[in-house]
């Protein structure tokens, strides 16, 4: 039972991002990988649920920091390919 709560939750998180957009996708990954290593360092320290919170926060912070860098790359990519595609003769 405890191998299968998790495994559970996980299929349902997972399945739960099909419609979602890439900035969403990227903050519930973050959110998600945050709040499990959250847990497991606060399990640790002793107060896993006080982890898992502050995991959530960075992790979220993290999702949404990779998301704007990713849009920031597909920016600069598109600038590039509309000004190379002009300058052909």
């Amino acid at each position: 039972m405890r191998i299968l709560a998790p495994a559970l939750i996980l299929t349902l998180a997972l399945t739960g991002c099909s419609g979602m957009n890439d900035t969403q996708q990227r903050a519930l990954t973050g959110t998600a990988i945050g709040t499990a290593g959250g847990a497991v360092i606060g399990a640790m320290a002793g107060n896993a649920g006080m982890g898992a919170a502050i995991g959530a926060g960075a992790g979220l912070a993290g999702g949404l920091l990779v998301d704007y860098n990713k849009k920031k790359q597909e920016q600069a990519y598109q600038s590039g390919y509309s000004a190379g595609k002009s300058s052909q003769y």
